[in-house]
């Protein structure tokens, strides 16, 4: 018997929640078939420091799996896909996105993704090239979940790029709001963090929840309100917290314009009957606000369980005011605003969408908002979709519309590594290489006081037949005539080799060519990616960021950088901007474990309104806030159950994930439903549950627990996906939970779904039902 082959250790980190974890990989085999079998926690890793949680542990099934593409693909006629080369695929693709963007322009275009999770370098490519074309418009995740947190922040703090982080490490109250960190993270070291605080005496948790999650469980108090009723339960503590004289009177003074108009309104609030509407007793209120009062440094952490929900930005609005008005906003333990190296998001106030007039928020589009950019009778309807690393035909809210707005495009394209539900519809498939197969780099970066960037290395060769996205976006950008002449590239390469010159040329060159402008990051990948380490060259974009925050922030940028270093280099750090950019990008490049970029302890320098306070009155949240309607909270008897559609369970992640192999602990992703209701319902623990909503019926397996209130049930998110079996035939596994969702059923402001509060009746499933089946809703209602 031959020897096992040795291990090769190689720093990254973990894909599957945005926290990303560094982690060591454990690489088997030669460059014939290297393959990852092992992952332990990166103890050099700055910032998460050696932690590793269980999903971590499914990182390999990522990679090596039965979906992965392995050649581009091209729909024939009749639906199906055939295998085509690269050089036929790129050509093909560049004419008819030529002719469509010649005939209707660059605005017809839109891009749904630009990177998964832990996988976003690809994106600057992608919005780079389509930019190019004179594309604007961008759905992803973040504006399916966060955007009207992030309209809020433009409205409190003077921009929708500032944003908030918190630090849990050294709260004393940390109140949990609509989510469970102790599976879904959400924060570093969650579970650590967690199990600190269940230990300090002096440390309390609170969880507001319809389900008695994992978190709560170990909670000091735990509110287990009627679900949709969040905003019912934080207007009544407000208003018992300003009638106690809780409000922090000297912060508001110093710091906030506003607070008289907000408490204004709370004065009109009736706690008794909000509370009654939430169904949250005496004592667990009095408890809350016992706690609340008592608190020296409180963070209120939120999640999708308010952000996706009923009221949902005006939840943002009253969980953001429950911390400012507290004056637990800006100090060790409490809540501020964090650094960017290369934000996520835009500034886009009051923008409108032209062909919906939806508002565009940070530079984004809900996805809600797809089909009807597409089924417009707008002149400028969307024509053309850009699938980069997402699967909206899982994902977005109402599958059938989506599927019926992606089959009057023009032309879709997906660039993705696995065969999803969305390539499945697309007219061209472009296979990337993996986040391990590629130089990646996480953009999630939310901490303060000490922020943190990693740039990750390849960990394997690429899958044959794959590209990285810079190759693909090149070929394209080639193909289309977008690149500047190999002339100019070719100076910009000379330039390259020297980092005091670059600068300079580089300017000089996008002065001389707008393509070089246009595409900025291609261009960096192809000239400066040149020099970079370890195979790192898509992190040439970052360059232009490195710089920029050198230049605005340098007593940030040294501190962090001589945090990072040794006594010697600390001592030589530069003090000009150009070249303490050129410092930090070398720096952050070159650190394979991940290094700080920035060090701020104030948020106060961060707040773009012109006075630098804080603007607590928004008009249209106020608004909201008094018509209210206690009235409203129960739930519809034509609809007895409320569906949270997509929660967090210990073998879930994300749709990047698809190997169901990983979920032996929940293979259906069951509907979890309180025993009594289960009875009422007819059916035995693990039978089969008919869902119904206003947009269809599923079959799915119902599993009893006593961690759901009666009348709430649960499915999971990141199941329902095709997938072959062993014999290789495509079975849809789990639950594909958006043909339950119902698009319209959305925020009023940024118009993100409400996946967490689905009406639904329960039925028990026919003895011949087939679970996952999707039918149908009835024609009439019964």
């Amino acid at each position: 018997m031959s020897a096992a082959a040795p291990l090769t250790w190689h720093k990254s980190a973990c894909n599957l929640c945005y926290i990303n974890c560094g982690v060591e990989l454990g690489v088997s085999g030669d460059d014939a078939g290297q393959r990852i079998v092992k992952v332990r926690g990166d103890a050099d890793n700055p910032r998460s420091q050696g932690y590793l949680c269980n999903k971590a542990q499914a990182i390999p099934s990522y990679v090596h799996h039965r979906d992965r593409l392995t050649t581009p693909l091209r729909r024939r006629a009749d639906g199906s896909h055939e295998a085509i080369d690269w050089d036929t695929a790129i050509r093909e693709i560049a004419e008819r996105l030529g002719a469509v963007v010649s005939r209707h322009g660059g605005q017809c275009v839109a891009a749904f993704g630009g990177g998964g999770q832990g996988n976003h370098a690809g994106g600057s490519f992608a919005f780079s090239f389509l930019r190019a074309l004179g594309s604007r418009t961008v759905f992803n995740a973040l504006s399916q979940e966060k955007t009207g947190d992030f309209w809020l922040n433009g409205h409190i703090f003077g921009s929708q790029m500032c944003h908030t982080a918190e630090d849990i490490h050294h709260c004393d109250l940390l109140l949990v709001l609509g989510a469970n960190p102790r599976l879904a993270h959400g924060f570093t070291n969650a579970r650590d963090q967690l199990n600190g605080l269940r230990k300090d005496p002096q440390r309390k948790l609170i969880v507001v929840d319809p389900r008695r999650t994992e978190t709560a469980d170990a909670a000091d108090l735990h509110i287990a309100l009627r679900p949709g009723t969040d905003a019912f339960l934080l207007g009544a503590l407000l208003a018992e917290l300003m009638r106690r004289n809780a409000f922090d009177e000297a912060f508001l003074a110093a710091h906030a314009v506003g607070a008289d108009e907000v408490k204004a309104v709370l004065a009109e609030v009736p706690v008794a009957e909000w509370l009654a509407a939430a169904d949250v007793g005496a004592d667990d209120f009095a408890q809350l606000v016992h706690l609340v009062l008592d608190a020296k440094a409180m963070v209120v952490r939120v999640e999708l369980g308010i952000q996706q929900g009923l009221n949902s930005t005006l939840n943002s609005y009253l969980e953001k005011l429950l911390y400012l008005m507290t004056g637990h906003f800006s100090r060790p333990g409490t809540h501020g605003l964090h650094s960017w190296l290369a934000p996520l998001w835009g500034n886009t106030p009051g923008a409108r969408h032209f062909a919906t007039q939806a508002e565009v928020i940070c530079g984004l589009l809900s996805p809600n908002v797809f089909p009807d950019a597409v089924l417009s009778e707008h002149p400028d309807r969307l024509r053309v979709l850009w699938v980069d690393s997402a699967n909206p035909v899982n994902t977005a809210a109402d599958t059938a519309r989506v599927l019926q707005a992606m089959a009057a495009l023009d032309l879709m394209v997906v660039v993705d590594v696995a065969y999803t539900e969305t390539a499945a519809q697309a007219d061209y498939v472009l296979p990337a290489s993996s986040t391990y197969e590629k130089c990646e780099f996480t953009l999630f970066n939310f901490e303060l006081p000490t922020n943190y960037f990693h740039v990750r290395a390849p960990v394997l060769p690429p899958l044959p037949g794959t590209l990285p996205e810079p190759e693909i976006y090149g070929r394209l950008g080639r193909a289309m005539g977008l690149m500047p002449d190999e002339a100019v590239l070719d100076a910009l390469r000379e330039a390259a080799r020297d980092p005091a010159r670059f600068g300079a040329a580089f300017a000089d060159a996008a002065a001389a060519d707008r393509n070089v402008g246009k595409l900025g990051s291609q261009v960096l990948y192809e000239t400066l990616g040149r020099t970079l380490p370890d195979g790192t060259a898509a992190a040439a974009p970052l360059w232009q960021a490195c710089h920029r925050l050198a230049r605005t922030r340098p007593q940030a940028v040294r501190q962090a950088l001589q945090a990072g270093a040794d006594v010697d280099a600390a001592d030589a750090l530069p003090d000009d901007g150009p070249a303490l950019g050129e410092r930090l990008f070398r720096t952050v490049v070159g650190a394979r474990s991940g290094a700080a970029f920035s060090v701020h302890t104030s948020s106060w320098d961060f707040i773009e309104h012109a006075d630098r306070k804080l603007h607590l009155a928004v008009p249209q949240m106020l608004d909201w806030l008094r018509t209210l309607d206690p009235k409203s909270a129960g739930p519809d008897p034509a609809w007895p159950f409320v569906l949270s559609a997509g929660q967090r369970r210990l073998n879930n992640a994300n749709q990047i994930l698809r190997d169901p192999g990983t979920r032996t602990s929940d293979p259906d992703g069951a509907l979890y439903i309180h025993p009594d209701d289960l009875t009422a319902l007819g059916v035995a623990d693990r039978g089969a549950v008919m869902v119904e909503t206003a947009r269809a019926r599923m079959v799915v397996r119902a599993k009893a627990t006593d961690s759901m209130r009666r009348g709430h049930v649960a499915l999971p998110h990141g199941y329902g996906q095709r997938h072959p079996a062993a014999d290789g035939i495509r079975q849809v596994v789990g639950p594909p939970i958006n043909w339950l969702t119902d698009g319209a059923a959305r925020d009023r402001v940024a118009d993100t779904p409400h996946h967490k509060h689905v009406p639904v009746r329960l039925h028990a499933a026919p003895a011949d039902a087939v679970l996952n089946t999707v039918l149908p809703a009835p024609a009439v209602a019964h």
